[in-house]
């Protein structure tokens, strides 16, 4: 305990502290939400594994065939779409769900699209947990 030595109570708390907290390899530190998915977190969830609200859990949604989340009803439109969540048809489908799949039950349109990549950037990162 030579290290401690000379440090006060504080300064060993405060390293006592950091040593238990301090993320080992087998966990990580999620990403922050960008401010333009606020509106989203109202229906969706991210975890992995997280439940599905009023919308689907986004988990994994990038790269995944569009209704095709288990345990969630999809709309006959989206379920009938064909749709893959790649980023650009992601761009397009929040730009005006509506105008993308017509019948889509998403109320919620992001026509900035610098929020919406903020937000497609934010499922990768989010869905690669």
């Amino acid at each position: 305990m030579k290290f401690f030595i000379g440090l006060g109570a504080a300064s060993i708390g405060a390293a006592a502290l950091i040593a238990v907290c301090a993320p080992t390899s087998a966990q990580t530190t999620p990403a922050a939400a960008p401010p333009a998915f606020a509106a989203c977190r109202a229906c969706h969830t991210v975890d992995k594994g997280g439940r599905n609200g009023i919308g689907p859990n986004l988990h994994g949604v990038v790269g995944r065939a569009a209704a095709a989340s288990p345990g969630f009803n999809y709309s006959p439109a989206l379920k009938a779409s064909k749709l893959r969540w790649d980023d650009a048809t992601l761009s397009e489908y929040l730009a005006s769900p509506s105008k993308k799949v017509p019948g889509s039950r998403m109320p919620i349109a992001t026509p900035d699209p610098a929020k919406r990549a903020a937000i497609i950037a934010y499922l990768k990162a989010a869905g690669a947990k």
